[in-house]
């Protein structure tokens, strides 16, 4: 079967707009992707035919969206090949999931003069909370330094490995420069040291296939809505093993097993991890999405967006003046550039009068800037409903930019 990508572009209502009375280019997918009809149908259906609490109640309607939202932590668990179900915790997203195993792996396993070791590629996300946890503990940061290409320095990494770390966060894709770190090298070194390792997998796995059992991660971490589904849901996959001596991130409803005022129990797993009322439309619009990934076949949609990821990069290329940020042999479908002295912020302001959906800025990688000395970049991101022509209106644009400020 062929990819067709205007067939695949009719499943996105959104697409089918015009801005500025231009047709709609969105090139800032990994800020967040457009939904499908089938995830805004299925979240629609929720509220208006299943809407009740789960896990709590004996009604029909209290019955019916457990299954439904049993059934979607299972389809999740079996996307990503993960041994068990209840290795799926439901979060926020990613944030919360990074910051949920720095609050209860941290308290639990990291004591005064460990360290931790991040890269100098790392979203805010996946620095800020480690941070916090090495300034409450006593340990210490250390950041795997970076190749002009935008690759880590892997001999640094291996150096710094030693009795004293604790974890190693890194992410799977840089969200501004489009590098895939070679995380399975990374985790089979970490785990030569008995180092538990944390992946961000917030741009990976929108973009490539992942097996948490193959790469033997200890945690990943991921959102939906950079994968087709809703927003405000994610997942933090941790080993049973981890999850079973970490403590609780959040108390309240769910994650009780017996309260008296004397001793509260903790849940099993998950819901240990799932205070409160969930976002059960959230969870059932993320299992929709990933059931529509799973029909495209992620190998086609990778192989499309390769395609197109070379496309716009030979384009750009061509355009005096412009440079990319980030070089780094092994890409997915990102691109940050500089158009020669021009602000980000003032080349993405006309480019957005031209209809076309770019970000710009520091993409949440302030010192990954600092490490460039540039004040940000302009990122174009793409998947598999973007095509040639949206990248050719791109690049009209830019001209439209370096016309505007000769």
């Amino acid at each position: 079967m062929t990819f067709d990508v205007n067939k695949i572009r009719q499943d996105f209502p959104i697409l089918n707009q015009k801005i500025y009375g231009k047709p709609l280019v969105y090139l800032d997918n990994a800020a967040t992707t457009q939904k499908p009809s089938a995830v805004i149908d299925t979240i629609f259906k929720y509220y208006s035919g299943q809407n009740s609490n789960v896990h709590r109640g004996v009604h029909y309607l209290s019955m019916k969206a457990t299954d439904a939202f049993e059934n979607a932590r299972k389809n999740i668990a079996d996307f990503i090949n993960a041994k068990n179900s209840h290795e799926i915790i439901f979060t926020s997203g990613t944030t919360e999931s990074v910051n949920l195993v720095a609050h209860s792996f941290g308290r639990k396993f990291i004591s005064e003069g460990d360290n931790i070791i991040i890269s100098a590629m790392e979203h805010h996300s996946n620095i800020v909370p480690w941070q916090i946890l090495c300034e409450e503990k006593g340990a210490k940061l250390n950041v795997i330094p970076i190749n002009e290409e935008g690759e880590i320095d892997f001999e640094a990494f291996e150096k710094m490995l030693n009795e004293n770390t604790g974890l190693v966060a890194i992410t799977h894709v840089s969200n501004a420069l489009g590098t895939v770190n070679p995380i399975k090298k990374i985790i089979d070194l970490a785990h030569n040291y008995d180092v538990p390792v944390l992946i961000d997998g917030a741009q990976g796995i929108s973009h490539l296939e992942v097996d948490v059992t193959e790469l033997d991660c200890d945690f990943y971490c991921f959102s939906a809505h950079k994968m087709y589904g809703p927003m405000g849901i994610g997942v933090l996959y941790g080993k049973e093993k981890y999850l079973e001596k970490m403590l609780p991130f959040k108390a309240g409803g769910e994650m009780i097993e017996k309260v008296t005022f004397e001793k509260t129990t903790f849940n099993e797993l998950p819901f240990k991890f799932e205070a409160g009322t969930p976002n059960v439309a959230g969870v059932l619009g993320f299992d929709a999405a990933i059931k529509y990934l799973k029909k495209l076949s992620i190998e086609k949609t990778s192989a499309y967006e390769t395609d197109l990821f070379n496309y716009a990069t030979n384009a750009l290329q061509e355009i005096e003046g412009l440079r990319i940020i980030g070089t780094a042999k092994e890409k997915v479908s990102i691109i940050s550039f500089l158009i020669g002295d021009i602000h980000p912020f003032d080349a993405g302001t006309i480019i957005d009068k031209t209809g076309i959906a770019v970000r710009t800025g520091h993409h949440c990688a302030e010192p990954l800037m600092d490490r460039y000395k540039i004040p940000g970049t302009i990122r174009a991101s793409f998947v598999f409903y973007n095509t040639k022509q949206e990248v050719d209106s791109l690049v009209k644009s830019i001209y439209v930019v370096k016309k505007m400020f000769e």
